[in-house]
């Protein structure tokens, strides 16, 4: 097997070896255009470069309306690798993951950030691969009172600014678990919580050894800078899912991930782009980054020997827009925060151009897809 962790991305290498009079159409094959870049302060990219934090940012743009004006809203995302080891204890691991975001917040706020979004339960590392119930379940934490909403509302209220927080959920009633991203508006305030609708089954991916899949079905959360969702992780690899939430209203797809270059990472560049494309929505696609190494050996029933990691999480963050375009993506190996300046305009002007939404036939796909869950096949 080659070794990709010494490549920065795809598109470094681009700009290495690509002259840059070919490379702008190179960039409309691949991504629709490469957006405008966002300009950043000299203060912001040292505080970043102080951090060990790659900054990068960008512009999607829409066509000038005469009765709307623009509805620009800048996303921020974060990837991140964990900071203690994974022997150390939860309170030191969580609390230096703690300290990390808040940092990488601060920053985002400098900037103008409006909505962040963080990588899939971010405050832990990605343990379900192991199987153990101690210590990785005691990460959990309630979605109203956990230690990470209530640092995340904080966030939220200092920097007026919308968290979106997936975390490990330990429901306060039932006591079960479940795969969570809660979302806190500008005053600090939780307005709901949205939780995995799909649970992978394959290689370490053991994730059904601790949780299930979600019946809060596909929320959409009318904020004040647009309608957004969160599709947490292998749910992107579901068209319908990707299509509930668009049916239900979003404007924007929050997609924070968790997942490994020996699994997924040929997929990774299409599927939101493809659902960004399909559904008239932007989507903005988070992964984690590095390799976790965890104490005690593990195999999962696929005939690999015992290992004691879940492989390399590559990173690549990227924001989707409607109208088929991409940004370049974040490093596959460090740290990083993308900033996106969105016109959500752009979201109806896709819609009214193409019509997908329009020649659908969605009575005759829920005709099928009734026959099929009813065995009439």
């Amino acid at each position: 097997m080659s070794d990709s962790s010494s490549l920065e991305s795809i598109d470094s290498i681009l700009e290495t070896h690509i002259p840059p009079d070919k490379l702008k159409e190179v960039h409309r094959i691949l991504y629709g255009g490469v957006p405008e870049t966002l300009p950043l302060t000299d203060v912001q990219k040292s505080s970043a470069n102080d951090l060990d934090l790659e900054l990068k940012g960008y512009v999607f743009t829409a066509e000038p309306e005469q009765l709307r004006p623009p509805r620009l809203v800048r996303i921020g995302l974060v990837q991140n690798r964990i900071v203690a080891s994974t022997d150390a204890s939860v309170r030191e691991q969580m609390s230096a993951l703690h300290q990390r975001i808040s940092d990488i917040v601060g920053i985002g706020a400098k900037a103008g950030v409006q909505i962040i979004c963080f990588q899939e339960t971010w405050p832990m590392p990605f343990a379900f691969c192991t199987r153990e119930r101690l210590p990785w379940s005691e990460f959990s934490e309630s979605a109203e009172s956990g230690p990470t909403v209530r640092l995340c509302q904080r966030l939220a209220k200092t920097h007026s600014m919308i968290v979106i927080t997936p975390i490990l959920e330990r429901d306060d009633e039932t006591q079960l678990l479940w795969n969570t991203a809660v979302v806190i508006n500008e005053s600090g305030t939780i307005i709901g919580k949205s939780r995995k609708n799909h649970i992978p089954r394959t290689g370490d991916f053991n994730e059904s050894t601790y949780y299930m899949e979600s019946e809060l079905g596909h929320q959409v959360f009318n904020t004040t800078y647009g309608k957004i969702a969160i599709n947490i992780c292998y749910g992107r690899h579901h068209p319908l899912n990707w299509m509930m939430f668009g049916l239900n209203g979003a404007e924007i797809v929050f997609n924070p991930s968790a997942t490994i270059g020996s699994l997924s990472e040929p997929l990774w560049a299409i599927e939101a782009r493809n659902a960004a494309i399909a559904n008239s929505y932007f989507v903005a696609a988070i992964n984690r980054v590095g390799t976790e190494i965890f104490p005690t050996e593990f195999t999962s029933g696929n005939a690999l020997p015992a290992h004691k990691d879940l492989g390399e999480f590559y990173g690549s963050s990227y924001v989707a827009a409607p109208s088929g375009q991409r940004c370049p993506g974040l490093s596959r190996t460090r740290d990083g925060l993308l900033i996106a300046q969105l016109d959500l305009n752009q979201c109806r002007q896709v819609r009214d151009r193409w019509g997908f939404h329009m020649t659908a036939r969605y009575s005759l796909y829920a005709q099928e897809l009734n026959d099929y869950v009813n065995g009439h096949r």
